[in-house]
Order: C-alpha cells, then structure tokens, then sequence
C-alpha cells in the first residue's frame, strides 16, 4: 500500500484487481472544509483499458510486485505463442500483442503480476 502522495508518473498501482500503469497525476490545494486530492489516470497493463481515480492525497492504494522474466519461444501458433521459464522451466501460452513477431528459439521478457503473465507494453 502507497499513500496517494507518494506515487509518480509511470509508477504502478493496481485498480479493480488489474495492475496499471499511471499516466498522470494531479494533485489539488486543500479546500476551506476539505482536504487535498489526487487524481490519477492509468491504463491497464494486460488489458489497455483507461482509469480515472479520485481520491484524497492521505489515501492508500495499493502498488502490486511485478516481476520481470526471461522465457525462451517454443513454439509460435497463430495467435499465441508457447514459452518456456528459463529459470523454472515451466511451459505456458500468452497472446502475441499487436506488431510483435516472434521466432522459435529467441528469448524474450515477459512481466507476471498476481499471478497473471504477459508481455509489458513498454
């Protein structure tokens, strides 16, 4: 958990359950019977969608662990594309993003986050 006033541009929080990335932050003068506020925009990290949070500057949100991983490609198969942990060698499938190519056998990075992979779209 972070305090609303300590987060910065292009940190991390997590919003309904998915990790996001924030892309601005604003923060408001307290008002004559009120406190100060915060308001943060942040997109999705697996799934792009935008978020706006209001909340006051002494608020908590919470910031999620992300790992970042190396992964060998197995296998490429349409959509998808098969990986293997390089430190675990566990094999799973995650959907190939938009504009990326992949070749069997490259090593790649991929990010997991609460138990969730994928790639980062940084």
């Amino acid at each position: 958990m972070a305090e609303m006033r300590n987060l910065k541009e292009g940190g991390y929080v997590m919003v309904d359950g998915e990790p996001c990335r924030i892309l601005s932050l604003v923060k408001s003068k307290p008002g004559k019977h009120g406190e100060a506020k915060a308001r943060i925009e942040v997109v999705g990290i697996f799934d792009g969608k935008k978020h706006s949070i209001v909340k006051p500057v002494t608020g908590t949100i919470q910031v999620p662990m992300i790992l970042k991983k190396k992964a060998q490609v197995v296998s490429v198969q349409g959509e998808s594309v098969q990986l293997m942990d390089l430190e675990t060698y566990e094999m799973f499938d995650l959907s190939i993003p938009a504009g990326k190519t992949f070749t069997e056998g490259e090593e790649v990075i991929y990010i997991e986050v609460e138990g969730k992979r994928g790639f980062s779209d940084r």
